[in-house]
């Protein structure tokens, strides 16, 4: 009774509130969620937030008031999109859980393996649904730390760096998930424009991370 209590527990508690030493260490403890997907998430949550700081350290400086309304408008879409990606962190071990609950329906009969096969079906595009707003939220903040990069403050010049680098980590990791659960959804159709999505963002994103990193070495230069 106790150990069922304690796995209600665990289930019901937010990946989103646990400190960093424990969601690491749920990582590491050999269930399947947190897995990839809530960890590219969390990668994009902390490139927003990484991206939002340099903006603050360039808000209020006098050398860089020209580059305010910029400056501003990345530092609210890039705290929109920190609360996006932190939701998802969740929200992909949940898609998991939909797919495993599928995964374990009875197969022996005809009927069973029709309700089976139709139970995977919707879960499995739930479960690709999540990490294609994953990568599409990595990429948001990918671009707009690319505006920060450019423009902000010159001495945060590395952390914008290394927000466009897990902005792209968090693209990278989302898009693998979307492909792991492409197989299980029945509709080709449907599975074939989640593939042409996804790509075209992976490009975007691999263009993206040029430019950042390109933005960034001129800021070291200067």
């Amino acid at each position: 009774m106790r150990l069922l209590f304690w796995r209600k527990r665990r289930k019901a508690e937010m990946l989103a509130n646990l400190k960093v030493s424990e969601f690491v260490d749920r990582l590491s403890d050999g269930t399947p969620t947190p897995g990839g997907g809530s960890a590219s998430a969390l990668a994009g949550t902390v490139a927003a937030a990484l991206g939002g700081m340099v903006c603050e350290l360039t808000l209020g400086k006098p050398k860089y008031e020209a580059v305010r309304p910029e400056m501003e408008r990345a530092r609210t879409a890039l705290a929109g999109l920190r609360r996006d990606l932190l939701a998802l962190v969740d929200r992909d071990a949940e898609a998991y859980d939909e797919v495993s609950k599928a995964l374990k329906l009875p197969k022996q009969t005809p009927q069973e393996k029709e309700s089976r096969q139709q139970a995977l079906s919707k879960a499995s595009q739930f479960a690709t649904e999540i990490p294609v707003k994953t990568a599409e939220s990595c990429l948001a903040v990918l671009q707009y730390v690319n505006v920060v990069a450019e423009k902000g403050n010159v001495n945060a010049a590395s952390d914008a760096g290394v927000a466009a680098h897990l902005a792209h980590g968090g693209v990278a990791g989302a898009i693998l998930n979307v492909r792991t659960n492409l197989s299980g959804i029945s509709d080709r159709e449907l599975a074939g424009r989640i593939e042409v999505r996804v790509k075209k963002i992976e490009r975007e994103a691999a263009l993206a991370l040029a430019q950042a990193q390109a933005a960034v070495s001129s800021r070291f230069s200067s």
